[in-house]
């Protein structure tokens, strides 16, 4: 099939790259020339495992192509994916204008039908403000062209996003014509061979799916955080707890591990936006408003221990493993370390911090109000303690005499829980994790 995948963030590249491995021809837009650009030299925005390969080998092969033509592009495909970000408001409802400004472009150059599809995670209602949009331009231009339009949420989990694609547990398609569903599945029947299924309803409730899907998961973190900061307080060891609970099939072990909370570009602006579409229809959503407290105050859990530790922080120097908001991503957009970080700044403490891959995000962030090591022990010399702050593979199994060697005092505070606290003690460690005893 012909794609133009509109939007070349972490959705939009991951997807359309996806879509060209399985054989369709797929142009990828965005108004960001350099972005552009360099993707056509192979260099790869983000980091995301197995995704340059990809790119590099569907562009070799020509099903792949980048442009900062949308009416090009719009001219060549049939399906029109919309995958432009939608950023938090100051109220916390998602900014639409990006998602608006594609569909009133799409309206401005389609001369025939087309497919368009919501792949963005939108509110309740986008898809009538993207359909009355494109019709507005078409009105504009005299035209009467047939559309669809169509919400198609992704579910891709940063770090692992390539299978998520590929291999989905479920594939969502809200549409409201017969025909343009069974384009749709046509398009997905590639990623669904095992079995896994399509499921077809309308619109509005697509869209819906989204973000109940992620409150659902953010939910489960917050929970799990609250129950862990209770066992300390009664001597409990969350990690029985969780195998006790995790067991249940209602229940199971994803998203229940205890840690310095969530952070992200999905999960803490779809809670503050779905809590805001309640609000704007007379509902409280309670329970996401305390999902989202929690998850805010599980953010300072970790300076809280570092400082009962050293009450005064003025010229201690911390070491901070992990930068990124999770493993095998760089990205940082509300990541539980800039929370940490901004709180050991505030404290007069020196910080000096290694992440595997988001020193660069990083370095936007803080600048050079922290210093940056190459290597993670390159980070532990002299300094007074350590701060796990994201359970990268290579933090799981460090050298503990060599760790122990080059800190100044021997200080774990282990956000991810990697360690076993009886071990670490034995070992001559001052460690604490997180609902551990």
């Amino acid at each position: 099939m012909k794609i133009a995948m509109i939007g070349t963030g972490y959705v939009g590249l991951v997807s359309g790259t996806c879509f060209a491995e399985s054989g369709n021809d797929v142009i990828c837009v965005d108004k960001d020339e350099k972005k552009i650009e360099d993707l056509k030299q192979g260099i790869i925005p983000i980091y995301e495992p197995g995704l340059e390969g990809l790119v590099k080998r569907n562009v070799e092969e020509e099903r792949l192509s980048f442009t900062t033509s949308l009416e090009d592009a719009v001219e060549k495909s049939l399906l029109l994916f919309i995958a432009v970000g939608t950023p938090p408001g100051e109220d916390g409802s998602a900014d639409l204008q990006h998602v608006i400004a594609v569909a009133r472009g799409i309206g401005k150059c389609m001369k025939e039908y087309k497919i368009i599809v919501d792949k963005s995670t939108v509110p309740v209602g986008t898809g009538n403000k993207v359909r009355e949009a494109i019709q507005e331009e078409l009105d504009k231009r005299g035209e009467k062209i047939q559309f669809d339009v169509v919400s198609n949420p992704e579910f891709l989990k940063e770090g692992n996003a390539i299978d998520d694609f590929m291999k989905p547990d479920r594939v969502v398609i809200g549409c409201e014509d017969v025909r343009t569903g069974e384009i749709m599945k046509e398009l997905y029947s590639p990623f669904v061979r095992t079995g896994k299924p399509i499921l077809i309803m309308d619109v509005a409730s697509a869209e819906m799916t989204k973000y109940a899907a992620n409150a659902m998961l953010a939910t489960k973190i917050s929970f799990m955080n609250d129950i862990a900061n209770l066992c300390e307080k009664l001597g409990v060891d969350i990690s029985q707890v969780r195998q006790g609970i995790g067991s249940d099939s209602r229940i199971g072990y994803s998203f229940i591990f205890p840690g310095a909370g969530y952070g992200g570009s999905c999960f803490p602006k779809d809670v503050q936006a779905l809590v805001r579409t309640g609000g704007e229809n007379g509902y409280k959503l309670e329970i996401l408003e305390a999902v989202e407290a929690v998850n805010y105050r599980q953010k300072r859990v970790l300076f809280n221990k570092i400082q009962k530790r050293f009450p005064d922080l003025k010229g201690k120097t911390i070491a901070v493993w992990g930068l990124a908001f999770k493993p095998n991503t760089d990205d940082m957009r509300e990541a539980p370390s800039i929370v940490i970080i901004e709180n050991l700044i505030d404290a007069g403490a020196k910080v000096v911090a290694y992440d595997p891959e988001a020193v660069n995000e990083a370095r936007k962030i803080f600048g050079d109000k922290i210093t940056y090591g190459k290597k993670s022990y390159e980070v532990l010399d002299g300094a007074d303690a350590l701060v796990i702050v994201t359970e990268w593979n290579e933090f799981r199994r460090p050298d503990l005499d060599r760790i122990k060697s080059l800190l100044k005092n021997p200080i774990i505070i282990d956000g991810r829980n990697l360690f076993e606290p009886k071990k670490m003690q034995a070992l001559g460690f001052d460690y604490e994790g997180i609902g551990r005893k």
